[in-house]
């Protein structure tokens, strides 16, 4: 569900995103992910639905990545 902004706010937050998503570290992330990604679908794997944890290093539901496993995102 997409936030409820005002224009400002709304090109604010577009422009934080941004700039956090075009780090080194964000895109080194989004790169490894993209690889590991074609190599499971060449092999045949079925991803949908799914995302390349970091942290545990193997693919893993959408809710329970985005969400830390029901932890929350504040504490990463």
């Amino acid at each position: 569900m997409a936030q409820k902004l005002s224009k400002k706010a709304k090109a604010a937050k577009k422009a934080r995103d941004k700039k956090t998503a075009m780090t080194s570290r964000r895109t080194k992330m989004k790169a490894e992910n993209q690889k590991k990604r074609r190599a499971a679908k060449k092999k045949g794997k079925n991803l949908k639905g799914k995302d390349y944890d970091h942290k545990t290093k193997k693919f893993t539901s959408i809710k329970n990545n985005r969400g830390s496993f029901g932890k929350g995102t504040k504490k990463e």
